[in-house]
């Protein structure tokens, strides 16, 4: 971290905390999968009970 004036800089692994997993990308596929199947049930199962 540097101070230059009232401006701070700091490093890509301090801003982000060291952290640089790309598990976010695979539970939000998984959810809209997910959101995806149950829409279609509620939609498709009624449908074939009338």
């Amino acid at each position: 971290m540097e101070r230059h004036g009232d401006e701070v800089e700091v490093e890509e692994e301090e801003a982000s905390a060291g952290t640089k997993r790309h598990n976010v990308r695979y539970v939000l596929a998984a959810s809209l999968l997910l959101a995806v199947i149950a829409m279609s049930a509620v939609w498709i199962f009624p449908a074939l009970m009338n």
